[in-house]
């Protein structure tokens, strides 16, 4: 466990070094972006991330502002706030070549977003349940915020998740509760910079979108190939807005193959 200090905010980071590395190309590099309120780097920690290293993959975690351990601010938590996190964060731990970014829920926002603002440093982007962040999602955004900030306050609903899920979740639920009542990311997020189609059609490395069938994003899929130059979408059945976890071994096995596929660094080094 590290603190660093990127873009002005203590974000708690986490690395796994790849391992069982084969021939003398550079291994890849995957920062895994998690989602808003009740996420936060441990849903990778204990799904994807230790797969991809024993895979020789060099895997990048970070709680997002606010989340986490990483520090809890009043405000700055515009969409470009998280992005400049990430770049600030990647000059600190002096990564230099292209990484691939894996997003879920909003951490693929932020993922589609940060290709957009530096093309020059995304080989790949991969998106679990996600969007890019467009006029239509700013306004569900502000709906879904709203919403979130009086449930999660509800004792009935922490009484509720205790008893189905145990206490971690009501906890995660407790502190996403805080956040929406401590800070103006409620205002915040609604509030950030979106991109128009033409903004969205400029992002050139490929794009993987996984999505479950029972999610309300699966309605994304033929509109971001419609857009996207190199896009594959993939829809997982059976499965609802968490396909991480309902279906962690699919993803993985996507996410990872789409990986190698688009990282120069192993086609230089590969026979």
């Amino acid at each position: 466990m590290a603190k660093v200090l990127a873009n002005g905010v203590e974000l708690h980071v986490e690395r796994m070094p790849a391992r069982n590395t084969t021939g003398t190309a550079a291994p890849p590099t995957v920062v895994f972006v998690h989602g808003m309120l009740v996420d936060s780097l441990v849903s990778y920690y204990f799904t994807l991330a230790p797969v991809f290293a024993a895979a020789g993959i060099d895997v990048i975690m970070y709680d997002l502002r606010g989340h986490g351990r990483s520090e809890r601010r009043a405000d700055g938590y515009l969409l470009e706030d998280f992005v400049g996190d990430l770049d600030a964060l990647l000059d600190r731990l002096d990564v230099t070549g292209p990484i691939h970014l894996v997003g879920n829920s909003y951490g693929g926002t932020i993922a589609f977003s940060y290709a957009a603002r530096r093309p020059d440093r995304v080989a790949s982007i991969s998106l679990i349940e996600s969007e890019p962040a467009t006029d239509a999602w700013s306004r569900k955004m502000a709906v879904n915020l709203e919403r979130a900030a009086v449930e999660f306050a509800r004792d009935d609903l922490h009484e509720r998740l205790t008893e189905e899920h145990g206490p971690h979740v009501t906890r995660r639920v407790r502190s996403a509760s805080r956040l929406l009542h401590s800070s103006t990311m409620a205002r915040d997020v609604p509030a950030s910079q979106v991109l128009d189609e033409d903004q969205i059609r400029s992002v050139r490395c490929p794009v993987l979108a996984i999505y479950g069938s029972e999610s309300e994003l699966a309605v994304q899929e033929p509109w971001l190939k419609s857009l996207l130059p190199d896009c594959r979408t993939v829809v997982v059945p059976d499965q609802e807005h968490w396909v991480l976890m309902g279906a962690t071994q699919q993803v993985s096995e996507l996410i990872s193959a789409w990986v190698r596929k688009h990282d120069a660094r192993e086609e230089v080094g590969s026979p």
